[in-house]
C-alpha cells in the first residue's frame, strides 16, 4: 500500500533456515543413539493421497503440505480463504465477487473473474475436480485433512493442474454413531450453525449427513444509504452412503448442495484522478483515499452476487487378487448471479448484471498394484465433459450523460448528434449498452501411468506419463446498441463524396476526443467464416521421481515433471479478434465498424520444475524442505482493464525458490509449527502485457525481465500451540498463528507504488469436556492488519485506481456437543 513499512523479515532468512535444518538433524542424529524403546516418535504417522495411494508424508517423494482436521478446527478454518494463513506456499484472493477467487501455489495461479479461464490450480474434493472457484469457495465440509501439493501435477490429476493441487479430503461415514452440534457468534452480527450425524444401517451399510448456516452482517458500511458489505449468508448441506458390499468392494455416494446470497466485494478508492471531480461537480460522494481502510462504500447499488451449487459423486472401490480398481464418477451444476456497480462511484454510470451456468461431468478409472513388491504401477483414465452458458448485460444509468457533459463533452456530444441525424441526448442514454451471452463445450480426457521400482532396499525410481486431449467449441452473440461507439467518424460522413473525419480542422479535437468515450466497441459474433470457435490441444506430460530413504529419520528426493493446460478462451466482453485476422475478416465483409483487435483465446501453458528435497522426521518433532526451479511456458495471463478482461500468453514466467514446513515440540504440550516459502520470480518474456505509464495511464508495455505483480518474494507462517490437561478430565489449547508476507506490486496495470505487505495474527483457544461439550473462542487478523488484497483501474476514470481491502478485526466464541 502508500507506504512504507519495516519488518523484522526484511532480510532473506535463508541462513537461519539453514541452521533450523542443521540442528534438526542434529536433533535426530542423537535420538538415533538412543536405545530402541526411546525412538518411538511422539508425531502421529500423516497419511497422504498426493500420490493416488495411501502413502505416509515422510515416505511420498512430493512437495506436499498437510493441514489435518484438528489444525482446521483449532485455528478456526471455515473456508480455503482462511487456509492460506496455515499455508505459506498457498495463496487465496477473493476479487468483485464472493465466487471469483483466485488460487496461486509458489505464486502460479489464474482463473479468477473470467469463466473461461480454468485455474492453473486444480482444486478436488473426494477425488471430484471442481472446475471454477464458485464450487471451491463455500464453507468446509466434516474434514480428514487439506493437502496442497506444490510444482505440476497434470501426471496423475489429469485436467488443470500446471501450477499445483489443493486435494481436500472429507471424512467417510462411519459404522458408529458419532454426531456433533456446535453454535458460535461473533462481532459484525456473525451467527454459525453446523453440525453432523453418522452411524450404521446395518452391518454393511453407513450413512451420515452434515450442514451448516453462516451469517453475518458484514463490515462495510454504505455513505449513501444502502446495506452493508462483504457480509455471510451461505448454507450447506451433505450427505453420504457407505457400502461394504463385500470384504473386497466399498462403494461411497456422496450427495451436497449449498447456497450463498452476499454483497461482495468492498472496494476502496486508493487513487483518485481527474475524472472525480465530476463526480463531486454531480453531487457524488467521494471516499477518502488518505483512509482506504475505512470500510466504507458509495456504491449506488448492493453488489449481491448469489451461488447455487450441487452434485453428487460415486465412489467404487474394488480389490482384487493383485490389484485394486477406483471409479470415481461426478456430476455437478452450479448456477451463479450478480449485479455490480462497475463504476464504482455514487452515481449511476454503469450497472453490469450477469450470470453463469455451468454443468460438469467427470469419469476416473484407476488400477492399482497391490501387495509389498519392489515394482508397483498404475494405470487410469480421465473424462471431462463441461457446459457453460455464460454472460452478461451492461447498463447506462441516469448519471453517464450527466458524468460525461461535466467532463467538457457536452458541445462534441451535442454537434455529433446534429452531424450524424441522432435525436440530442442519444449518446450514453439511460438503458442498455451491451448484452453478451457466450457457450462454451468442453470434452477433455487423460490416459496415465505411474511405475515405482526399488533399485535397491533403500532408492525407489518413479516414472509418471500422462497424454491429455482437450477440445473446446466457443459461441459469442452479442447486442450492442450504445449509438456512439456503432458510428465510425472518420468515414461515415462525407461531404462532396469527401469524409468528414480527413478535415484537418475535424480530425484535430472533435474526432480524437470523441474516440477517446468509444470504449465499448462493436463485437463480431463467432463462430464466423474466419474464426471457427474452436481449439483441440494435446500434450504428453511426465514426471521423474528418486527417492532415497536414508534411515527412519532422513528421506530425500529429486524430481523433473512437466505440466499442461489446454486453450483457455475470453468469455468477457474484451474478447477480439485476433489482429493477423484482420486480412480475412474483411475479405470476408465481416468487419464491424470500429472494429478492434486483441485475443480470443490465449494458448497452452506448458509448465516445467526441477526440485530437490529432504523429508525429516524425529523424536521432537519434522522438517521438511524442497528447493525449486519452475517456469511455465504461455502462462495465461487476465487482466482486469475496467471495462472487461485482456487475456494473452506471458511468453515464459519462472521462479527459482525453496519452501519447507517444520514442527517442533520442545516440551510436553508445546508444538512450535514454522514453514516459509521463498521465491525469486521473473518474467523471461512478456511483450503486449497491460501496464501504466508515469502519469498513470494506461498502456501496453514490455514487462520482460521484470518481477511478476502480485507475488511475494518470502512468505513465512509461524505457529505456537499449548495443550494442556484441564480439571476433571478436560482437555484445553491456546494457539497463535502469525503470517507474513513482503512487499510486492499489487497488480501489473496499477502503479508500483500501490503495493501490499503482511503482517497478521491470528488465535484462538479451546476446551474439551469430558461429557462432549467444547467451547472455543477466537480472533483472526488480531492487530487489525491492513493490506490490499488486489487492485484495479475503473472504467473511464482515467488515473484512478480502486483496491479490495483486505477483511478487518474478527472475533467471536463457539460452543459444540459431541456424542
Amino acid at each position: 500500500m502508500l507506504k512504507q513499512t519495516s519488518s523484522i523479515f526484511s532480510r532473506t532468512p535463508l541462513a537461519a533456515i539453514i541452521a533450523l535444518s542443521l540442528g534438526l538433524s542434529s536433533t535426530a542424529a542423537i535420538s538415533q543413539e538412543t536405545p530402541a524403546a526411546d525412538q518411538e516418535d511422539d508425531l502421529e504417522v500423516i497419511m497422504v493421497t498426493a500420490s493416488k495411494r495411501p502413502t505416509s508424508l515422510q515416505q511420498t517423494p512430493i512437495a506436499v503440505s498437510v493441514t489435518s482436521a484438528e489444525e482446521i478446527e483449532q485455528a478456526r478454518i471455515l473456508d480455503l480463504q482462511d487456509l492460506q494463513s496455515l499455508v505459506p506456499t498457498l495463496r487465496v484472493a477473493p476479487l468483485q465477487r464472493s465466487y471469483n477467487t483466485n488460487f496461486s501455489i509458489r505464486g502460479f495461479g489464474n482463473g479468477a473473474n473470467n469463466t473461461g479461464i480454468e485455474p492453473s490450480v486444480g482444486v478436488f474434493i473426494d477425488g471430484v475436480y471442481r472446475s471454477r472457484a464458485a464450487a471451491q469457495i463455500g464453507d468446509l465440509p466434516r474434514l480428514e485433512q487439506v493437502e496442497i501439493l506444490s510444482g505440476p501435477q497434470s501426471t496423475l490429476f489429469g485436467k488443470n493442474a500446471s501450477a499445483g493441487v489443493i486435494n481436500v479430503r472429507t471424512a467417510a461415514p462411519s459404522f458408529d454413531n458419532q454426531a456433533k452440534i456446535e453454535f458460535g457468534v461473533g462481532n459484525y452480527g456473525q451467527s454459525l450453525l453446523r453440525g453432523h450425524f453418522t452411524g450404521g444401517l446395518s452391518d454393511t451399510l453407513a450413512f451420515s449427513v452434515s450442514g451448516g448456516i453462516n451469517k453475518s452482517d458484514g463490515y462495510t458500511e454504505s455513505v449513501v444509504g444502502l446495506g452493508n458489505i462483504n457480509d455471510r449468508d451461505r448454507w450447506n448441506l451433505r450427505a453420504q452412503l457407505l457400502f461394504q458390499a463385500t470384504d473386497d468392494v466399498t462403494i461411497r455416494f456422496i450427495a451436497d448442495t449449498s447456497e450463498l446470497d452476499e454483497a461482495c466485494c468492498t472496494v476502496a478508492d486508493i487513487v483518485n484522478g481527474p475524472t472525480t471531480a465530476a463526480v463531486r461537480a454531480l453531487g457524488g460522494v467521494v471516499l477518502d483515499t488518505a483512509d482506504p481502510f475505512a470500510f466504507e462504500s458509495a456504491l449506488n447499488i448492493d453488489p449481491n452476487n448469489t451461488v447455487e451449487d450441487s452434485g453428487i459423486s460415486m465412489q467404487i472401490d474394488v480389490d482384487f487378487d493383485t490389484f485394486a480398481l477406483t471409479s470415481i464418477t461426478a456430476l455437478r451444476n452450479n448456477d451463479a448471479n450478480y449485479l455490480v456497480d462497475v463504476d464504482y462511484t455514487s452515481l449511476d454510470i454503469l450497472t453490469e448484471e450477469g450470470h453463469t451456468e455451468i454443468e460438469t461431468f467427470t469419469q476416473e478409472l484407476r488400477l492399482t498394484s497391490t501387495g509389498d513388491n519392489d515394482f508397483s504401477w498404475m494405470a487410469g483414465a480421465f473424462f471431462f465433459s463441461e457446459e457453460v452458458d455464460t454472460g452478461d448485460s451492461l447498463i447506462y444509468g441516469n448519471g453517464a450523460r450527466p458524468f460525461f457533459n461535466v467532463l467538457g463533452l457536452q458541445p462534441l456530444f451535442e454537434t455529433a448528434e446534429s452531424l450524424f441525424n441522432q435525436a440530442p441526448g442519444t449518446f450514453f442514454q439511460e438503458g442498455l449498452a451491451v448484452n453478451s451471452e457466450f457457450l462454451q463445450q468442453n470434452d477433455a480426457f487423460s490416459l496415465f501411468v505411474n511405475l515405482d521400482y526399488k533399485l535397491t532396499q533403500d532408492v525407489t525410481a518413479t516414472f509418471g506419463a500422462s497424454y491429455t486431449d482437450d477440445q473446446k467449441e466457443v459461441s459469442l452473440i452479442t447486442n450492442n446498441v450504445e449509438v456512439l461507439s456503432s458510428i465510425d467518424l472518420v468515414n461515415d460522413l462525407t461531404v462532396f463524396g469527401i469524409p468528414l473525419g480527413s478535415v484537418p480542422g475535424i480530425t484535430g479535437i472533435f474526432i480524437p476526443t470523441l474516440q477517446t468515450v468509444q470504449f465499448l466497441p462493436q463485437q463480431l459474433d463467432f463462430p464466423n467464416a474466419i474464426e471457427d470457435g474452436k481449439s483441440d490441444d494435446s500434450q504428453t506430460t511426465y514426471s521423474i521421481r528418486l527417492a532415497y530413504e536414508l534411515n527412519r529419520n532422513f528421506n530425500f528426493f529429486a524430481t523433473a515433471a512437466t505440466g499442461f493446460k489446454a486453450t483457455s478462451w475470453n468469455l468477457s466482453r474484451d474478447t477480439r479478434p485476433f489482429p493477423a485476422d484482420q486480412g480475412d475478416l474483411s475479405t470476408a465483409g465481416l468487419l464491424q465498424k470500429n472494429q478492434s483487435y486483441g485475443t480470443r483465446f490465449a494458448g497452452p501453458e506448458e509448465s516445467e520444475v526441477f526440485e530437490i528435497g529432504m523429508k525429516s522426521r524425529f523424536k521432537l518433532g519434522a522438517f521438511n524442505i524442497t528447493l525449486f526451479d519452475q517456469t511455465i511456458e504461455g502462462f495465461q495471463s487476465s487482466t482486469f482493464v475496467g471495462t472487461g478482461f485482456v487475456l494473452a500468453n506471458a511468453g515464459q514466467q519462472s521462479t527459482t525458490g525453496l519452501e519447507f514446513d517444520s514442527v517442533y515440540r520442545p516440551f510436553d504440550g508445546i508444538s512450535l509449527l514454522f514453514g516459509g516459502i521463498i521465491l525469486d520470480p521473473i518474467y523471461d518474456s512478456f511483450v503486449g502485457a497491460s501496464g501504466v505509464d508515469e502519469n498513470d495511464r494506461a498502456i501496453v508495455v514490455d514487462l520482460t525481465g521484470k518481477m511478476p505483480a502480485g507475488i511475494h518474494e518470502r512468505s513465512f507462517t509461524l505457529g505456537i500451540k499449548y495443550e494442556f490437561d484441564f480439571a476433571n478430565g478436560a482437555f484445553g489449547y491456546v494457539r497463535t498463528d502469525y503470517i507474513y508476507e513482503s512487499e510486492a506490486r499489487l497488480v501489473d496495470n496499477v502503479p508500483e507504488r500501490i503495493t501490499r505487505e503482511v503482517s497478521t495474527f491470528n488465535a484462538s483457544a479451546g476446551l474439551t469436556f469430558e461429557n462432549g461439550i467444547s467451547l472455543q473462542a477466537w480472533v483472526r487478523n488480531l492487530n487489525n492488519d491492513e493490506y490490499f488484497v488486489s487492485g484495479f483501474p475503473p472504467p473511464i476514470q482515467t488515473g484512478s485506481f480502486n483496491g479490495y481491502p483486505n477483511q478487518p478485526r474478527t472475533f467471536g466464541a463457539s460452543i459444540s456437543y459431541s456424542f
